[in-house]
């Protein structure tokens, strides 16, 4: 499940890629996937093992192009342990919002972003995440958990006045907002609640399926209920990839 739009972005054969945050590695694999040398990071060392042992399985498969290059790297979103101008893309997917200096953060993404570069942030969506909040203390008020709830206006803005540019925006995910609004209902860790689990059901088979039925109607709802909310920018100068 991809909340970044990687044809957007260009992603291919040559071009350098963080993920910045990259959790279990959805977004460091699609891009391995396209031949990219892909740095997936992150500071939780158990999720980075298993996105590694992903990485090396895809390897094996003949899943990746001869071009596709990839590695795991444990650190700080805070003080990225690469050089200025380093990657042509930089991804931040669902992170921001849980760090509190999240202006050192976009610093550091631009940081490492090249002249001409792409960088993609996606946060949940206000009016969703704002229900879950209303709903559930639980949802988020746990270590390690959302601590803020971003207008995309107001995200938009934080970036740019790194001296970015803004190119495009989507909203993502309509139909997971409804099965987080009834986790937040009848309890987060509830997972076995008949509600939970039927919706859970419905998801998978969405997401395994691609059924024309629910693509409909994830497509319609986006930008009413979307989850997620995906932010594009370009750094100014040459393009490299």
């Amino acid at each position: 499940m991809l909340t970044v739009d990687f044809d957007r972005l260009g992603v291919g054969p040559g071009a350098k890629v963080i993920d910045v945050g990259c959790g279990a590695g959805r977004h460091t694999f699609e891009a391995f996937r396209r031949g990219a040398e892909v740095v997936g990071f992150d500071q939780n060392a158990a999720d980075l093992n298993a996105v590694d042992e992903m990485l090396q399985a895809m390897k094996k498969q003949g899943e990746v192009p001869a071009s596709g290059a990839a590695e795991v790297v444990k650190g700080d979103a805070l003080d990225l342990p690469f050089d200025d101008g380093t990657f042509d893309c930089v991804l931040a997917s669902e992170i921001l919002e849980h760090i509190p200096q999240d202006d050192v953060a976009i610093s550091e993404l631009v940081r490492v972003l090249k002249p001409g570069g792409a960088l993609a942030i996606t946060v949940p969506r206000w009016l969703p995440e704002r229900i879950c909040w209303a709903l559930s203390d639980s949802y988020h008020a746990n270590e390690g958990g959302h601590i803020r709830i971003y207008r995309a206006d107001a995200l938009r803005a934080k970036v740019c006045a790194h001296g970015l540019g803004w190119t495009h925006a989507h909203h993502a995910h309509a139909l997971h907002a409804p099965y987080w609004w009834i986790k937040c209902l009848v309890g987060t860790e509830n997972s076995s609640h008949p509600a939970v689990s039927s919706y859970h059901r419905l998801l998978v088979w969405d997401m395994m399926s691609r059924p024309w039925v629910t693509r409909t109607a994830e497509a319609a709802l986006n930008p009413i209920i979307g989850k997620s909310v995906a932010l594009y920018f370009r750094k100014p100068g040459a393009v490299d990839v």
